[in-house]
């Protein structure tokens, strides 16, 4: 929510202030340039050379911290209503990703029988969304529950890979929304998070609600059972979770 970043920033200066008022009382009152100075110079300054303007006091520079607000997406009103236009949109609206960054659509039909959402593309995709390393982890979990690719939605909170993204940043700008948005316009049967962390954050639900939380958001589309674990990533690197994640996956399908 707005309020609750606004609330954020203040408290962040109201610290730095402190902080400053801190170094003030220690006698620091100004910044300081590393530029190399002539200490043998003639005079205090030489003819050629220009004055340095006066540094900011410190305080001053609280004021000035806060960078401006992270765009945010266009109006509701302006969203893609198929799912047919919603990668287009996807790809070229500009507050969904930084910008410079690849990004990918997602892919699949709409009301697949299961919905795969991850947080974002992995570092390693190509031309498609997991088509890197974790993707061939997802094509193994596909096939051991009877399903295909081509028949799964594969899809991404996130257009582009971030780099440690601040996720209640990006919530901020609108993202949560337009991800509730996307599921609603792809309807699957079922949906299957992989990296709750970062998608629960973007909806503002804790992880352990993340399944809860979007059965209740999506009553109007008469509900959508979901299940979240962890990250393709993590479980590459923990085959363990592989085992802990399909028995999960059974209890939940009653398989």
């Amino acid at each position: 929510m707005p309020e609750i970043a606004d609330a954020n920033r203040a408290n962040w200066s109201e610290a730095l202030v402190a902080a400053l008022d801190w170094w003030r009382d220690a006698g620091v009152e100004g910044t300081f340039v590393d530029d190399p100075q002539d200490w043998l110079a003639q005079g205090e300054h030489s003819a050629e050379a220009p004055v340095p303007a006066p540094q900011k006091p410190l305080r001053e520079l609280v004021a000035t911290r806060d960078s401006p607000q992270a765009p945010i997406v266009s109006d509701r009103s302006r969203w893609p209503q198929s799912l047919d236009e919603f990668a287009s949109w996807w790809l070229a609206e500009g507050p969904l990703a930084p910008a410079g960054l690849a990004r990918l659509p997602p892919a699949g039909p709409v009301q697949a029988r299961l919905m795969v959402l991850v947080p974002m593309p992995s570092a390693d995709d190509g031309a498609a969304l997991l088509s890197g390393r974790a993707g061939r982890l997802l094509d193994a979990m596909l096939g051991s529950m009877g399903l295909a690719r081509a028949e799964t939605y594969i899809a991404s909170a996130l257009p582009a890979h971030v780099p440690m993204p601040d996720w209640e940043a990006l919530r901020a700008t609108g993202l949560g929304e337009v991800l509730l948005h996307h599921i609603r316009l792809a309807a699957p049967q079922k949906l299957l998070v992989l990296g709750a962390t970062g998608v629960s954050a973007l909806l503002g639900h804790d992880p352990p609600n993340l399944a809860h939380g979007l059965r209740t958001i999506n009553q109007e589309t008469s509900g959508i059972a979901a299940i979240s674990t962890w990250d393709l990533d993590a479980m590459l690197a923990r085959p363990s979770l592989k085992a802990g994640f399909w028995g999960r996956w059974l209890d939940w399908t009653g398989k």
